[in-house]
């Protein structure tokens, strides 16, 4: 006797669809080229996750501490993540769910009660990472107190509605501008920093120093835990079913190449950006000894001084402030998409955002007033190791759902790309695990 209802059983509550204002809205017909374009979005919105302010400190860290010595665990782990994504696209597309949809169908309800608790709590601990962030980039630019920006930063919602009301190609494109500004920022700061690129070129080899040296066995463990994260994984699920999908099995096949393509594209835009903030930091800080600097505040201060001019500064801060407005809109969709997928509770857009934002912002405003600008830091390592704990509970479930013929049918992920997301799995989960444990016990 099987506990999984089939799709035909399930009651008419069962059947909604995820994002239900912009399901399905946007038109996939013409040539191959512009069906392919009409897949193009989706990536760049799941890209704002790994860019986020949790990377920046690790890649700082790493940067300036061991130089270039780290950038090819920054290249492994995008790779991880390429595999991992373009996995959740193919649930999405075959089964014409979310992930939490899917798990709400596949796990008794006691289970998918719990799956829903962790991925609401990993959404929050991703938000208190971008309310942060967004307060250092305002204080940087604007001068203002870190408890005013993190009190600034409800407002977004605001922002959130009006894009959602334009509809959800302007939403994409707005995400992407915001993209387009960080790439430029960092592009501007590499010329000015001018890193040597025999040096970047021995980074993307391996090196057997993460053996021996315990330090940069952290840090890199710290790179790649902080890599993939829950929320992105149904986000991800979500938004892609904003396309208008065919019911044949070559119209999904076809959606499944153009949504792989269009967040591989995106993740490897991505890993250019976190390229870049490891660069940048050994390029600046490693080269003039500054080798402690993990705070994002004391990377805003001496990178104008090491590179001779404040453009340096404002294009740091800049990038920063553009990463924390992406990273709302698209935490807000995931929260959306998790909570209607795993309980069917339908919250309006600006209730949502501000409970959860509420949570995020008392913790930060508490932290800041009692420990000042030096707990910033710490509470972006709090919320990584929370999304740390969050990970396996969504990539578990999406591996093991995609390897299902009786889920996925035909289109179920090949036995070579389900091996290598088992193994990814595997060695994510045991570095999280570790890095909890380190973080927990010192």
């Amino acid at each position: 006797m099987t506990m999984t209802p089939t799709l035909d059983r399930l009651p008419p509550d069962d059947r909604r669809v995820s994002l239900p204002e912009s399901h399905a809205s946007v038109a996939v017909a013409g040539s191959k080229l512009r069906r392919f374009a009409a897949f193009l979005g989706p990536g760049y919105l799941v890209a704002t996750g790994y860019m986020d302010p949790g990377n920046w400190a690790t890649a700082l860290t790493g940067g300036s501490k061991f130089g270039t010595a780290l950038l090819s665990v920054v290249v492994l782990s995008s790779l991880m993540a390429i595999v991992l994504q373009a996995l959740t696209a193919r649930l999405a597309i075959t089964t014409g769910k979310d992930l939490a949809q899917v798990c709400r169908e596949r796990f008794p309800r006691p289970v998918a009660f719990v799956l829903w608790v962790i991925a609401e709590t990993s959404i929050v601990a991703t938000d208190l990472a971008e309310v942060i962030g967004t307060a250092i980039g305002l204080q940087l630019l604007f001068g203002l107190p870190l408890t005013i920006g993190v009190l600034l930063t409800a407002l977004d919602v605001f922002l959130v509605l009006a894009l959602q009301s334009i509809g959800f190609r302007k939403l994409e494109a707005f995400v992407v501008a915001l993209l387009i500004v960080i790439a430029v920022s960092f592009a501007g700061q590499l010329i000015l920093a001018r890193p040597d690129m025999a040096a970047v070129a021995r980074g993307l080899m391996p090196t057997t120093e993460l053996l021996t040296n315990t330090d940069m066995l952290y840090v890199a463990l710290g790179i790649l835990g902080a890599t993939v994260m829950p929320h992105n994984l149904y986000l991800h699920s979500g938004v892609v079913l904003t396309r208008q999908i065919g019911p044949t099995l070559p119209e999904k096949r076809e959606a499944i190449r153009f949504a792989v393509l269009d967040s591989t594209i995106a993740l490897a835009f991505a890993l250019l950006i976190n390229g870049s903030i490891l660069l940048l930091a050994a390029a600046t800080f490693f080269t003039a000894g500054q080798h402690e600097v993990a705070e994002l505040q004391d990377a805003y201060r001496l990178i104008g001084p090491l590179l001779g001019t404040t453009l340096a500064s404002h294009l740091f801060g800049l990038a920063l402030l553009a990463c924390g407005l992406n990273s709302t809109i698209t935490a807000t969709l995931a929260g959306q998409i998790v909570m209607e997928g795993f309980i069917h509770l339908k919250l309006k857009p600006a209730l949502r955002r501000l409970a959860t934002r509420s949570f995020a912002i008392v913790p930060a405003i508490a932290a800041t007033i009692a420990g000042g600008e030096e707990s910033t830091g710490r509470m972006l390592v709090f919320s990584q190791v929370v999304l740390s704990f969050g990970l396996p509970f969504a990539m578990i479930p999406l591996v093991w759902f995609t390897a299902s013929r009786k889920i996925m049918g035909d289109l179920k992920a090949p036995v070579a790309m389900t091996a290598i997301a088992c193994l990814i799995a595997a060695l994510i989960v045991s570095l999280n695990l570790k890095l909890i444990f380190d973080t927990i016990f010192g």
